[in-house]
């Protein structure tokens, strides 16, 4: 198959490989070269006319547009469809049948509060920016005694390099080094078994700014250390921040109202000496150590699985393979009485009616609506818009408006109802398809959905991006073979089959389930976990696309 109609309702259709000038499939003579991923009118079009894909409104045709054209940011421009409440709730779904998966478990960390973890960590973390190089002190205290230090990639590489910069000759001559140690062997020297790592987190919050950035700062840290995957947490503060001590434990409490995990707090100009509070912290974290490394994993029903749904460095083919399957997937999720998270705002421009109405309460459709809104509105009080979204690499690859863009990325979701809206940095709570308030930002909206509490994140690319996050593994699946072939350390899953017509949306779905349970289980390592790729970015609510 060389071409797909997306939707009945489309007029512009998909080359699914490159097509040539003057070529005929099926019905369509082109007009020009289409290259893969990019799409061609269906028939002829005058200025203003809309250009439909997904079944949606995702652009307008600037000039005349013969049958056979490829159209692009310089012919098409941005529009999208208003939107507004509707009379009445759409929540029917394509429920998937889950026999072959509802009395499946997969092996996690049960905690006090109920929730299951697919994960061990500890936490060490600042209140505020001040920290952060007493953290990297702690870091460089630890980390390598323990068992956690992080690989020597390449450091036999650059000895190499200077070595021949001493003998004057040509570095360009050297050939890479191979590096072949065995992470999951490296591993196995860790002193407490039963932990997967220490994560030292840094950010540039807490003090300046406003007062709401502080709070929202202390919300996504309450977030991550009451989160499943979380064993406990050494948290460090400078003492005259606006982040107080008091208003994360006022979070915390909001997030677990019986919080019970092991939390120390240490206040820098309480303490005293930077020898003082460094000693406190060790001694106090390796307390906490040998009381986290009493828990093992045990077996745990799907429905403990709360997955984070994200795409980034996303192409052409990122809506109709990548995009889908794991939306397959959120609906088996779904239906087992799992919870998944779907965040990028921005990247819901032009589905927002499809979205509200999906809402199961009017109050989280209005709430929705009104988050959206606001959104666009500062986006384009600061000189920018959801228009303006997509970047260089996703116009080159087939994706010219934000609107194609979202009509995309929001097949993440699934069909099944929205449970709930939440506002970055709430807390998921409900089970179901729950809609995330967050930027495009691949990591920002990473470091919010793990935030919320994505035990798991399945995050779809069509160019390629190492993205992670310091305590959830973030598993990486491409929308086509070749980057799968091209990156093979990075990418975990493949779902360029559905492009290369050897597979359909739900056996790849449930192939993505399949993968999902064993990387919960402990059984498969993420790549982003191997590659120890820790991207930690809080939102500080400002315009970000």
């Amino acid at each position: 198959m060389k071409i797909l109609k997306v939707h009945p309702q489309d007029n512009v259709i998909v080359a699914l490989t490159d097509l040539k000038k003057g070529e005929t499939i099926e019905q369509y003579t082109l007009t020009e070269d289409i290259p893969a991923k990019h799409k061609f009118t269906e028939a002829a079009l005058s200025p203003g006319d809309a250009i439909t894909m997904y079944g949606v409104l995702v652009g307008r045709a600037k000039e005349a547009l013969p049958a056979g054209s490829r159209i692009s940011v310089n012919n098409v421009k941005h529009a999208a469809s208003d939107f507004r409440l509707a009379a009445q709730r759409k929540t029917s779904w394509h429920i998937p049948d889950i026999s072959t998966w509802k009395d499946r478990t997969f092996l996690g960390y049960h905690r006090d509060d109920g929730s299951v973890g697919t994960a061990n960590y500890w936490l060490v973390i600042p209140l505020v920016f001040c920290e952060n190089r007493n953290i990297e002190v702690l870091r460089e205290a630890l980390a390598e005694e323990l068992g956690y230090g992080r690989p020597k990639k390449y450091q036999d590489f650059a000895k190499q390099l200077v070595r021949q910069y001493k003998q004057g000759t040509d570095v360009n001559g050297i050939l890479e080094t191979v590096y072949t140690e065995d992470v999951q062997n490296g591993q196995q020297r860790r002193l407490f078994e039963n932990i997967d790592g220490i994560k030292f987190l840094t950010h540039d919050g807490g003090c300046g700014g406003i007062r709401q950035d502080a709070q929202t700062l202390c919300g996504l840290l309450a977030g991550y250390i009451t989160h499943a995957n979380v064993a406990g947490a050494t948290v460090l503060s400078l003492g005259c921040q606006n982040a107080q001590i008091s208003m994360l434990q006022e979070e915390i409490r909001k997030r677990s109202p019986q919080f019970s995990k092991p939390l120390y707090i240490l206040d820098q100009q309480q303490t005293g000496t930077e020898q003082a509070l460094i000693t406190a912290a060790m001694k106090q974290t390796f307390s906490g150590l040998m009381e986290a490394n009493t828990l093992t994993r045990q077996p745990a029903p799907l429905s403990k699985l709360c997955i984070g749904l994200e795409c980034g460095g996303s192409d052409g083919f990122s809506g109709i393979s990548a995009n889908p399957a794991i939306g397959y997937t959120s609906d088996l999720l779904v239906a087992l009485g799992g919870s998944v998270i779907l965040s990028e705002f921005p990247e819901l421009c032009g589905v927002e009616q499809e979205m509200s109405d999906r809402c199961v309460d009017e109050k989280d459709a209005l709430r929705f609506i009104d988050l959206m809104r606001t959104y666009q509105r500062r986006a384009e009080e600061a000189g920018s818009g959801f228009d303006m979204n997509p970047s260089p690499g996703n116009i080159k690859d087939g994706l010219i408006t934000d609107a194609i863009k979202s009509a995309g990325a929001a097949k993440k979701g699934g069909t099944s109802p929205v449970a709930a809206v939440l506002d970055y940095p709430e807390k998921v709570s409900l089970p179901g398809l729950n809609l995330l308030c967050t930027p495009g930002n691949d990591v920002e909206s990473t470091t919010a959905e793990v935030g919320s509490g994505a035990t798991i994140v399945l995050f779809t690319t069509g160019l390629g991006t190492p993205t992670g996050n310091p305590i959830a593994p973030v598993l990486k699946l491409s929308s086509n073979t070749r980057l799968y072939e091209r990156m093979p350390d990075i990418i975990d899953i493949n779902t360029g089959t559905i492009i290369d017509g050897k597979e359909t949306i739900p056996q790849a779905g449930e192939r993505i389930l399949n993968y999902v349970i064993d990387v919960a289980s402990g059984v498969t390592p993420a790549k982003s976990v191997l590659n120890g790729q820790d991207d930690f970015i809080p939102w500080k609510r400002g315009v970000s696309l």
